[in-house]
């Protein structure tokens, strides 16, 4: 692509991991969007010289534009605007106009929490966010911080700087007003569409994929595939410009043809959406009875907006008195076959939907672990059901990873079973 930049996150919290990072990944998109290709993006502590550095880099690297994200709060190791306006060789003066507009904006949240702060203090860290450097644009606060778009001095070479905060609700709604920045648009005039596109098989082995795409050597050459495995699904995302939309439509055939039985969303909709949209477009309802995931799959049915047209609820049968009490589970069943048992699995399932009257019914049983497990079975051992008037679909797993992964694992396979008896 023509026009590329690079991303500085700011941040020893989000370095060392306490803090994820959201705003790198969320400013890559939206760039991504503009047909802005995202050449580099660089994660440093609340440290001047490490921050001058990854600045420094990025303008070597021939990119025409910077973001940074996060340092532009009022304590000392907010740094950002300072170190931005020293690299871009542009001196720092307060600007009294913006110091009247955060000191406002400080007297109202501090009157909403019922906040008194040490009027000294609070000026003092008021004026710091108020220095700007010459010949910046300031832009508009969201929080208390305001955003700069910087460029860079005369008779220096390098690109504008733009400057943001870092919670990621105020990065996001200054977003726009960056964007539309003259200098950022300057900046950005030699940008193309960037189309992206995202198929998503399951249960596909990436070495399969491999080897579809090895026989695809020639259609794929203008077309920058990322592949990504998540527990069983395969996430095939191509990125391209405009000229390589015939490639793409090849390479798209390809990988429908070749498989066919695994393929479930050729469109970038993620099991999530494909779920909601069956059962609303069906007008079915679903309920659940879950043992080992004690709730994590009706959370997730719950996630989407407008769950509440289809998911009646769910029940967490942990206990054995609990999948009889709840559930309907006779106790003479889960004597002879166990609690963690196919058995169960479909008089949960059962249970689930003629309890509470839905279309679809899902049963979970297993041993998460770490502990529980026997030789005959083991951590990791799943029993899953899905049932509805039409028929049932039933899976037995043997899943790795710890309590936390085999529980987030199994929700998946569930989401996948519920998919496969709504579209079959």
């Amino acid at each position: 692509m023509s026009s590329r930049a690079g991303i500085v996150v700011t941040g020893t919290e989000v370095l060392t991991g306490r803090v994820s990072d959201r705003n790198g990944p969320w400013l890559a998109e939206q760039l991504r969007i503009a047909g802005v290709d995202v050449a580099q993006v660089i994660v440093v502590g609340d440290r001047p010289d490490d921050l001058r550095r990854a600045l420094e880099f990025l303008g070597s690297t021939g990119i025409d534009l910077i973001i940074t994200s996060g340092g532009l709060g009022p304590t000392a190791d907010d740094l950002t605007a300072e170190v931005v306006g020293t690299s871009q060789g542009r001196r720092s003066r307060l600007d009294p106009e913006l110091e009247r507009q955060i000191a406002a904006i400080v007297a109202s949240l501090n009157e909403r929490r019922g906040w008194q702060p040490d009027p000294v203090a609070t000026a003092a860290a008021t004026r710091k966010q108020a220095l700007v450097p010459d010949g910046a644009t300031v832009l508009a606060p969201v929080g208390t911080a305001p955003g700069l778009v910087v460029p860079v001095a005369q008779g220096r070479g390098g690109p504008p700087v733009v400057v943001l905060p870092g919670p990621p609700r105020e990065l996001q709604g200054m977003w726009p007003a960056a964007l539309a920045d003259p200098d950022v648009q300057a900046a950005l005039a030699g940008r193309d569409e960037l189309r992206q596109r995202t198929i998503r098989l399951w249960g596909t082995p990436e070495s399969e994929l491999a080897a579809t795409m090895r026989e695809s050597e020639a259609t794929i050459a203008e077309l920058e595939i990322t592949t990504c495995l998540r527990d069983g699904e395969l996430e095939i995302v191509t990125r391209y410009g405009p000229a390589a939309e015939d490639s793409y439509e090849d390479f798209q055939a390809a990988i429908q043809s070749a498989f066919a039985r695994t393929l479930f969303s050729s469109d970038g909709r993620t099991i999530d959406e494909i779920v909601a949209g069956a059962l609303i477009e069906r007008e079915l309802t679903i309920a659940t009875a879950e043992s080992c995931t004690a709730g994590l799959l009706a959370g997730r049915l719950a996630d989407r907006p407008g769950s509440s047209a289809y998911l009646l609820g769910g029940l967490v049968v942990y206990a054995n008195e609990a999948k009889h009490n709840l559930a309907g589970v006779p106790v003479q069943l889960i004597a002879d076959v166990g609690a963690v048992s196919a058995e169960v699995a479909e008089a949960l399932a059962a249970g689930a939907r003629e309890r509470l009257g839905a279309d679809l019914g899902v049963g979970v049983t297993g041993i998460a672990g770490p502990d529980g497990g026997s030789d005959e079975k083991p951590v990791g051992l799943v029993y899953l059901c899905v049932t509805s008037k039409d028929g049932s679909l039933a899976r037995r797993l043997n899943l790795p990873g710890s309590r936390a992964d085999i529980r987030a694992r199994t929700v998946l396979t569930a989401m996948h079973l519920i998919r496969e008896l709504l579209v079959t």
